[in-house]
């Protein structure tokens, strides 16, 4: 089966969250159900240096006014088609924000213009080549299946929710320059509060939408977590589907990270202590006996960052150490750093994202805090329990599937991999921190605790198989209905 894949971003070229992750493992572990993905993606600065080595496949003429070259690029297991539009995408700053990290005043027109490339690749501009499904990612990919019905295309399409916060939600002014009649502005189209939004028209136009776990394809029903568009989600619940986000073992595998000074398994899990001392003294803090919670994350309201800057004296009153590693709201950001301030030697923030950080705080942290107020699936907590990195978690979408709570009866049955706490409240993050550092006391059984987590299989095989049968169900309607 040959899939056109639609993202604005994939690992390892190009990565602002976990989108990046899932767009870049889903195509490997799909392979092995004979999926073939080539995955459509903006021709940012980082992937035409690649990209341009090699001649293009084939010119657009007018993408919404835009002339571009579609170019091919095989990396790291991954086929690519770069769409080289150089007036939309090769710029400074990052794929959705300039270097002030001010939203690019056009993204209406960047994204529009990656759907509409991929409707007609998906409709057989691309000679010899045409897929038999398409699966585009998140708002930035949503319009692909707008664009498709308009020019008669009917090859099917998968479109998932990676977070549904975000919606692409722009003027209706604005429906004439992305090629679309006015016929197109309805209740039963883009229409959303008087605006556009490019993630509702996908959904309208989507043969099946995922959300990236069971529990948030259920919380986006709700008004509370619909952000507007549960009437729509309701209206297409036998098309609604919760499949969990796995990750890549191969990439996140502490036996062979190359990010880790020492590298270790649940067999010489010891090894985590020196990764932990070496971490520490990185970050300008203390060595102690007490435990080092860390938190890597967007520092944004919606991943509960404000409340962590109230509580975090808890672990630091306690004897714990705490490091922080991530950007966002400028507020939450200097509460992190005033926090810090008042506990020298103890507290660490560093804002901004490295990848090889981010794995050296895995490799090396007792426990990792993800106090999001909604989460549709979370990655960071999958990987600390790869790295035995215990996760203290708010109670809420992919987190409470993939935790288990450090109950009396998990704790008995040694199944317990973690934290969990509701209200998701600062005195609900208080009180389960409270608990983890309780725990950490009990050195047999954290590290109990520790080898549970690490012996969780959150690999892509299941999530992949799922996938794969969607795909196959899709197709197979397609055909039955041509005949």
């Amino acid at each position: 089966m040959q899939v056109l894949a639609v993202a604005s971003e994939i690992y390892p070229l190009v990565k602002t969250g976990g989108l990046a992750d899932v767009t870049g493992a889903l195509p490997k572990a799909l392979s092995r159900f004979g999926i073939e993905t080539h995955t459509l993606v903006p021709g940012y600065p980082s992937l035409l240096a690649l990209a341009r080595l090699h001649p293009p496949l084939m010119a657009f003429d007018d993408l919404l006014g835009e002339a571009a070259m579609l170019r091919h690029l095989e990396i790291d297991g991954l086929s690519l088609f770069v769409l080289d539009a150089p007036t939309l995408f090769d710029r400074e700053g990052g794929p959705y924000v300039d270097q002030h990290g001010t939203d690019h005043p056009d993204n209406w027109k960047r994204f529009a213009v990656l759907s509409l490339a991929a409707a007609e690749i998906a409709a057989g501009a691309l000679p010899g080549w045409r897929p038999d499904l398409v699966h585009c990612h998140d708002w930035q990919a949503a319009l692909t299946p707008v664009y498709m019905r308009h020019i008669g295309s009917t090859v099917p399409v998968v479109l998932t929710i990676h977070n549904l916060a975000f919606q692409g939600q722009y003027s209706s002014t604005l429906l004439p320059y992305i090629g679309l009649p006015p016929e197109a502005y309805s209740v039963d189209g883009l229409e959303y509060f008087g605006d556009i939004s490019y993630l509702k028209g996908g959904l309208m136009m989507a043969d099946h939408i995922t959300a990236v776990s069971p529990t948030y394809a259920r919380e986006i029903l709700s008004p509370t977590f619909g952000m507007g568009l549960d009437g729509v989600l309701n209206a297409r619940l036998d098309r609604l589907q919760g499949i969990v986000n796995g990750i890549d073992n191969d990439v996140w595998n502490p036996a062979t990270d190359s990010y880790l000074p020492y590298r270790y398994d649940a067999k010489t899990i010891r090894n985590k202590k020196r990764n932990k001392a070496l971490l520490l003294e990185r970050f300008g803090l203390e060595a102690g006996d007490g435990p080092l919670f860390s938190a890597v994350t967007r520092l944004t309201w919606q991943k509960g960052m404000d409340m962590l800057a109230e509580v975090a004296d808890e672990i630091l009153y306690r004897g714990g150490r705490l490091i922080v590693l991530g950007q966002g709201d400028h507020d939450i950001e200097n509460a992190l750093k005033s926090t810090a301030a008042r506990f020298p030697g103890r507290m660490a923030v560093s804002v901004g994202y490295n990848e090889q950080t981010a794995h050296q705080i895995h490799g090396g942290s007792d426990a990792i805090i993800q106090p999001s107020r909604f989460e549709p699936c979370g990655l960071t907590q999958l990987y600390a329990l790869r790295y035995g990195c215990v996760p203290v978690v708010s109670r809420t979408g992919g987190l409470s599937e993939t935790i288990i709570d450090a109950n009396d009866a998990a704790l008995t049955a040694r199944a317990a991999t973690g934290f969990q706490f509701h209200p998701v409240r600062p005195e609900g993050l208080r009180h389960a921190l409270r608990r983890a550092a309780d725990a950490y006391e009990d050195r047999r059984q954290w590290a109990r605790m520790q080898l549970q987590a690490m012996r969780a299989d959150y690999s892509w095989d299941r999530s992949a198989e799922n996938y794969a049968d969607v795909y196959a169900r899709l197709t197979r309607d397609r055909a039955q209905s041509v005949l």
